[in-house]
């Protein structure tokens, strides 16, 4: 079924699971990462799109997450990401350093159906020493020595995120937000909150339909209106940045986190 509660909507994300989620200014799904606390969920493996802020620091200081791939997390300019701070002085989680071109190059090659994918600029740089699975090998099409870095493929189990719209048939419109589209390619599903269900096929309007993921990458669509906050939503609406504020003040202490966190799963959907 693709239209779902928000609830049915994770139920099927599970321990061990590798999940896909969007940077803040890319449709963030608040109200999906809202009903994993909720329910308690806990061994995630999360890979960042390519960074993340709230709701990788909410996820990670929850106690959901055992592993995170991020070339950064971070709250912008409300500061440092407090609990993931925290996680990494501690050693509570394994950290998986890449760079922005690395997560998506790697994305790409899952897109593609192909094992890696080679990338260049990595060299020279300290990340390689941390990283045993990208293999810096020789171009087998170069005359002389050519080195470049191979990167594995990455598949995520699900891709994560929040979109403006879908139609009943599950197409969501995702408009300019390109690395949706390469996250859902990637995965073996999409699972999708949206602002509103529209009636009629997005595919099937001109005007929309360059901008649609096809519902043959989505494995399910929650109806959640204001679904980011207190990110925002593209042209919707804007980030909550005195609540982002008042999120970085309180989770620089566990006590604060936690207050923060009661209030956040209290919080009616709608009202956010």
């Amino acid at each position: 079924m693709i239209l779902r509660s928000v609830e049915a909507l994770v139920a099927g994300i599970a321990p061990g699971q590798l999940v896909a989620i969007p940077p803040d200014y890319s449709g963030v799904s608040m109200a999906a990462t809202r009903a994993l606390l909720a329910a308690g969920r806990r061994g995630l493996r999360i890979v960042a799109v390519p960074t993340s802020g709230i709701q990788a620091d909410l996820l990670v200081g929850a106690g959901c997450v055992d592993e995170l791939e991020a070339a950064a997390v971070s709250l912008g300019e409300a500061g440092p990401a407090p609990r993931f701070t925290d996680a990494i002085k501690a050693g509570r989680i394994r950290m998986r350093d890449t760079t922005c071109p690395a997560v998506h190059a790697a994305l790409q090659a899952a897109e593609k159906g192909i094992p890696f994918m080679p990338l260049r600029g990595l060299i020279g740089s300290d990340i390689l020493a941390h990283r045993a699975d990208w293999k810096l090998a020789s171009n087998p099409f170069a005359e002389g020595e050519d080195p470049i870095v191979f990167l594995p493929a990455i598949a995520p189990d699900v891709a994560l995120f929040h979109a403006p719209r879908a139609d009943r048939e599950g197409n969501v419109w995702i408009g300019r937000r390109r690395e949706l589209a390469t996250m859902a390619h990637a995965a073996r599903q999409a699972l999708v909150t949206v602002e509103e269900i529209v009636e009629g096929s997005l595919l099937e309007r001109e005007e929309v339909a360059a901008g649609v993921l096809p519902a043959m990458y989505v494995g399910g669509v929650a109806l959640a209106p204001r679904g980011a906050w207190p990110l925002g939503c593209q042209d919707l609406y804007d980030a909550d940045d005195a609540e982002l504020l008042r999120y970085a003040a309180a989770a620089r202490s566990e006590d604060g986190f936690r207050d923060w966190l009661r209030s956040f799963l209290a919080r009616p959907a709608q009202a956010a």
